[in-house]
């Protein structure tokens, strides 16, 4: 009996069991024929129904400068569309000619005969959409658009605006490389360059999905159902840049390799105690013979640094031996043979005889310097390069962008490591470092030898909201002695004021640095063609922020010619920020004199001025004047406005500036209140008209 129940029981869970499969490959092949075999016939009566699974998208975080300036956002864009068969007849016929010719001024993309056309041919075939430009607008040229007739009527006649968002930069080309991009290939493959591509996590947020129903002419909403996945906005970064530096910056590398015809430049400012980049440029020469930012040199670009590795070999020789700056070397005629036919030359014909080791640093002896080394590296070679480790100069610094390569440096057991190697790269060939490395370690001589890692994004926001702060800090232990450091600054101050770099000398303030030149490598060969270069740091007491300018293959151009003239023009600019900021007591205008603009249309200021009562002297017949005080008086001084050439707008109202910038053909923008204390476009430089502009006020 028990047998039979036991049969029983087997047979019923067999049974089911089968059941469940039969039914489980029912549902598989019902899914297989719905989606492959129905899959086109179940879309189309989804369209038929208005009925839409969607993807929402994602708003993008912004990028903010280190004062929350917008160095990147999102604007909304339009496309204008119409779904030609829905208006009336009446309204069709009426409207269609003026539509027609309204869009054949505006966009240029048709005349006025085909668009009539067109439109009259797809209202025929009863198509529900047609697009009627191809170039997305922006929001002013909306508002204008939106009075057309057509238009004006929106969902009667059957036109409408499409939103799109695009991807804007206030200060337009500025820091263009730093910020980067991103963008999707057909296989919906995320690429792109600098930091909107590094913090692509961070700024892309998550997009959301939900199935929606059309209720009107390209319109649509959610249908909540369960279904729906809110987006999660992107959160912004902001970074260490500032403004007025990166800009300063760019102005002064322009000028110089356009002076110089160099293939490419670039720039890296970064502050002395947080490791802070302040400013980073990259302009190298298009087709056309423009400077544009293309490649990042500063953070990705490996070279034969030439002579600012001294500074490295140097400390490395004071740290190791116990050598005075006023002991001597003999660099003879300028020619040197180490082993065979590997001969060491110095720049100076005839050469430099003999020199103090301060003297060997500041006019760059390349002798000197490898003969120094070769003395007491050449027994172990393995120690000069433990001091290469210990500097930090071997290894990837690990930056917030991607793209940083490891530095190249040979060792003892490389295969290709001669007799002749530790003087070459005492002198800085034979390995390759980055702009940034170097800098890196220029810093931490200017911070009393301790090393700070570099960064460019200090915190991750949420609105107003901190969620990640990134912090520098000294990383490990000092790399040099304070002996060492206090010896360095004085060669390197040497290099300023008596070397290589002297045509670069302050009155107000002292820099310290060093030149670099290095003979380029093409096919395996060196080459009349040099990277030039100059790093160092300023005040050289005190000091604030370092610096490195490579100049590469510049007509006629060294380190001290090419390179050195940018750093000061850059430290000028800094110093006498500093001075503004900190140092000179802000002007304060006399109880006589109220607040006035800094620059005004002459006609208005004198009428002003003549009302409150106030002396005035106008020394210029142009229409827009500087604003001066002397005492109890107002000086009035020319303010050119040349065609072609942006006009300095800081310190106007903001109604002014906007008159001045719109009458020369910008499209002007503008956040805050008060008088321009920015502006996104370098005065006196060129523009074309249509050109946007930001103005920041306050």
């Amino acid at each position: 009996m028990s047998r039979n129940i036991r049969h029983s029981i087997l047979s019923r869970v067999r049974l089911a069991y089968y059941g469940m499969v039969g039914i489980s490959v029912i549902i598989l092949l019902k899914i297989l024929i719905i989606q492959v075999w129905q899959g086109e016939l179940w879309q189309k009566k989804a369209s038929e129904n208005g009925v839409s699974f969607q993807t929402i998208k994602a708003n993008r975080g912004n990028i903010l400068a280190d004062d929350g300036s917008l160095l990147a956002t999102n604007l909304p864009y339009y496309r204008l569309a119409i779904d030609p068969y829905f208006p009336k007849d009446t309204i069709f016929n009426k409207h269609i000619d003026t539509l027609a010719a309204l869009l054949a001024v505006q966009f240029k993309e048709k005349s006025k005969q085909q668009w009539i056309a067109e439109l009259t041919t797809a209202r025929a075939e009863k198509k529900r959409y047609k697009l009627l430009n191809k170039e997305p607008f922006d929001h002013l040229l909306k508002e204008q658009i939106s009075q057309w007739p057509m238009v004006s009527m929106g969902r009667k006649a059957g036109v409408f605006f499409e939103k799109i968002e695009r991807r804007f930069r206030p200060f337009d080309n500025l820091a263009r490389r730093t910020i980067g991009f991103v963008q999707q290939d057909s296989g919906k493959n995320i690429f792109g360059r600098g930091l909107e591509f590094s913090f692509q996590h961070v700024l892309a947020g998550r997009d959301g999905q939900a199935i929606f129903q059309k209720v009107g002419i390209e319109q649509w909403k959610p249908i909540n159902d369960g279904s729906y996945i809110r987006p999660e906005d992107g959160l912004d970064i902001q970074t260490t840049i500032n403004v007025d530096l990166q800009a300063h910056a760019e102005q002064a590398l322009q000028k110089a390799l356009a002076a110089k015809n160099a293939d490419f430049g670039s720039v890296i400012i970064m502050e002395v105690k947080t490791g802070a980049i302040k400013a980073i440029v990259n302009l190298s020469k298009d087709k056309k013979g423009n400077y544009v930012e293309d490649n990042n040199y500063a953070v990705a670009g490996l070279a034969e640094p030439g002579s600012t590795f001294k500074i490295a070999t140097m400390a490395a020789l004071l740290e190791e031996a116990n050598i005075n700056l006023d002991d001597t070397v003999q660099t003879g005629d300028g020619t040197y043979r180490f082993y065979g036919d590997a001969v060491m030359t110095d720049p100076k014909k005839g050469g430099y005889g003999k020199l103090t080791v301060k003297q060997a640093f500041e006019v760059s002896s390349n002798i000197g310097i490898s003969k120094l080394v070769f003395k007491y590296f050449r027994k172990n070679p393995e120690k000069f390069i433990a001091y290469l480790d210990k500097f930090g100069l071997t290894r990837k610094l690990d930056f917030q962008m991607l793209g940083e390569p490891a530095p190249y440096i040979k060792r003892p057991t490389d295969p290709t490591w001669s007799g002749a190697t530790l003087p070459w790269m005492s002198i800085g060939y034979e390995l390759k470092l980055t702009p940034l490395h170097t800098l890196t370690f220029c810093n931490a001589l200017a911070n009393d030898g301790y090393m700070v890692k570099p960064y460019i994004v200090k915190r991750v926001l949420d609105g107003n909201r901190v969620i990640q702060e990134f912090e520098t800090g000294v990383k490990g232990e000092r790399l040099v002695s304070a002996r060492t450091v206090a010896k360095m600054r004085e060669l390197m101050v040497g290099v300023v004021e008596n070397g290589t770099a002297k045509s670069i000398r302050s009155e107000y303030f002292k820099m310290a640095g060093k030149t670099g030149t290095s003979e380029k490598v093409i096919g395996g060969s060196y080459t009349e063609q040099h990277y030039t270069s100059f790093v160092g740091y300023f005040p050289a007491e005190k000091p604030m922020y370092s610096c490195i300018v490579i100049v590469d293959n510049p007509d006629g151009g060294y380190g001290g010619t090419a390179a050195a003239p940018v750093f000061q023009d850059i430290a000028d600019f800094a110093y006498s920020q500093r001075l503004t900021r900190e140092l000179v007591p802000e002007a304060k205008l006399t109880d006589a004199l109220p607040v006035l603009p800094k620059s005004a249309y002459q006609a208005d200021l004198r009428l002003l001025a003549e009302r409150l009562g106030i002396k005035q002297s106008v020394e210029t017949k142009e229409k827009w004047v500087y604003v001066r005080t002397a005492n109890d008086t107002l000086k009035m001084l020319g303010h050119k406005m040349e065609n072609n050439i942006v006009p300095n707008v800081v310190g106007m109202t903001m109604r002014d500036a906007i008159y001045v910038l719109e009458n020369k053909g910008f499209k002007v923008f503008f956040t805050g209140k008060g008088k321009v204390k920015q502006q996104s476009v370098l005065a006196g430089t060129k523009f074309n008209k249509g050109d946007r502009i930001l103005l920041r006020l306050g």
